[in-house]
């Protein structure tokens, strides 16, 4: 039976936001938010090591304070996972590593929903994982939320804001939704950051899509956690009760 190969959480965690400039130092429950989600990360057991990558002096003063491994990046990045391979390559992750992307305003991941993504590298086919769930007709109606569509062995055919797939008899579509998670293969990670973005990924502005354009394949993995992120200050008050819940 194949093993599984080291395994490594990176958080990319930039001060710049459009929507919320400064979000990985909000304070949730008396931390800032790149604490909560970096504890959560490293509840996942089959993660070698965990650590956050940033572009913000603020951010890594913050870390370094609270004992949270922290790597200093480049602040010209076009995309978080642009970060991730920079932090991967600067700690040296061997060649045939697998390397998540866990994104910086989930302060309420789930560890086990890391594991589901990283057990399929156990095959040495699987290139690139992401977690997906269903949700329900109106959900698929909100552009914000994206789906996807795949084959019977779980591999991506296509991610969209518009819902899909479409019924044209009116019928109950069954409707699935992406969650911003990924696990990359050291070499997929590279060839993905060294691709061009691509006529779909302009068009829908998802990144996602530069993989499959590419002919590289997603494997997708259904699962029953949710992701609550944080997209605006107001978000703030709704995790800070999720946790607080977990916590009594």
């Amino acid at each position: 039976m194949n093993t599984l190969p080291k395994c490594y959480g990176i958080i990319p965690a930039r001060y710049k936001s459009t929507r919320f400039p400064g979000k990985p130092l909000a304070d949730i429950l008396g931390k800032p938010m790149f604490w909560h989600v970096f504890n959560r990360a490293r509840l996942c057991s089959e993660l070698t090591r965990v650590l956050l990558a940033t572009d913000d002096d603020r951010i890594f003063l913050a870390a370094e304070k609270l004992d949270v491994p922290v790597v200093m990046t480049r602040n010209d990045h076009e995309s978080g996972t642009d970060r991730v391979l920079e932090a991967a390559e600067s700690i040296k992750v061997p060649q045939d590593a697998v390397v998540v992307n866990i994104q910086g305003d989930e302060p309420a991941i789930e560890p086990a929903m890391i594991s589901e993504l990283i057990v399929p590298f156990k095959d040495p086919d699987v290139l690139v994982t992401t977690p997906i769930r269903k949700i329900s007709s109106e959900e698929a109606e909100n552009p914000d939320i994206v789906k996807v569509v795949f084959t019977l062995n779980k591999k991506a055919l296509y991610f969209s804001r518009s819902p899909i797939p479409c019924s044209r008899e009116n019928r109950e579509s069954e409707f699935y939704g992406h969650i911003g998670l990924y696990a990359f293969r050291m070499d997929a990670l590279r060839q993905f950051v060294a691709l061009q973005p691509g006529r779909l990924e302009r068009t829908e502005k998802l990144e996602q899509l530069r993989l499959l354009e590419n002919e590289i394949p997603v494997h997708v993995l259904v699962t029953k956690h949710r992701s609550i992120g944080v997209d605006r200050p107001e978000d703030i008050e709704k995790v800070s009760k999720t946790i607080k819940k977990e916590r009594a």
